[in-house]
């Protein structure tokens, strides 16, 4: 017997669908930093103790950053930390610069005055991030940097697009910051993207976008290629 729309309970549990949020975002914001690395098992009861919940809030995170692409469930072990290959890593740069590219040039040609302040202001917050060297604070810094050139561009597919690459690529983001000198090199890319939105050229944002990611693609790539083992076999 079906129930009418009166008899049903549509209500969402708004406190428990926040915590679900906030340990997704922790597991994700520890997996970019480092401190879980590719290929760690994750095992629920330890993440309960670190990071005070139980063990539903943490299943349902762990099924959530599965669907993203940043956890893997194994066989006889369980979830663990997806690792990447050189090739997947090869693939998910070409098809990131192509994106950011379009993001980059749409936003010169389209975006509001606001979404450039905004902008400026992701910027800075980076290059006070590179300046204190906290990875927390760091991958946070470039997330925000990367959000605000999404939405500055305007294409809700393209968002959708780039944020699953996002998830991936966040296995390899700080492994290509913290090499050396690519810190550096790094905050002069993302403000000479900056600069290009700022002066409303779309071709030269579109340039600096694709070299910026050129770029760590390079120091990545060069990072696995040395790497045996899990990084450069299949997940």
């Amino acid at each position: 017997m079906c129930l009418s729309m009166t008899e049903m309970n549509l209500r969402i549990p708004r406190q428990a669908a926040t915590l679900r949020l906030l340990v997704e975002d922790r597991i994700r914001e520890a997996i970019a930093s480092g401190h879980f690395r590719p290929g760690q098992r994750l095992v629920e009861r330890e993440l309960c103790e670190q990071i005070g919940v139980g063990r539903t809030s943490v299943r349902e995170a762990l099924r959530q950053l599965e669907a993203e692409g940043l956890v893997v469930t194994v066989p006889h072990r369980g979830p663990e930390v997806s690792s990447i290959n050189f090739d997947e890593a090869r693939q998910l740069y070409e098809v990131r610069a192509l994106l950011e590219g379009f993001a980059g040039r749409a936003f010169a040609e389209q975006g509001s005055e606001e979404a450039v302040k905004e902008l400026k202001q992701a910027v800075a917050g980076f290059r006070l991030a590179a300046r204190n060297g906290d990875r927390a604070q760091l991958v946070a810094a470039k997330t925000r940097f990367y959000s605000v050139l999404m939405d500055g561009a305007g294409n809700v597919f393209v968002k959708q697009s780039l944020t699953m690459l996002h998830n991936r690529i966040t296995l390899l983001r700080f492994t290509s910051m913290t090499q050396q000198g690519r810190l550096d090199d790094s905050v002069a890319e993302i403000e000479a993207i900056y600069d290009a939105i700022a002066s409303h050229d779309g071709p030269r944002a579109e340039q600096a976008c694709k070299h910026h990611i050129a770029m760590a693609a390079k120091v990545a790539l060069a990072v696995l290629a040395r790497e045996p083992g899990p990084s450069r076999s299949a997940n």
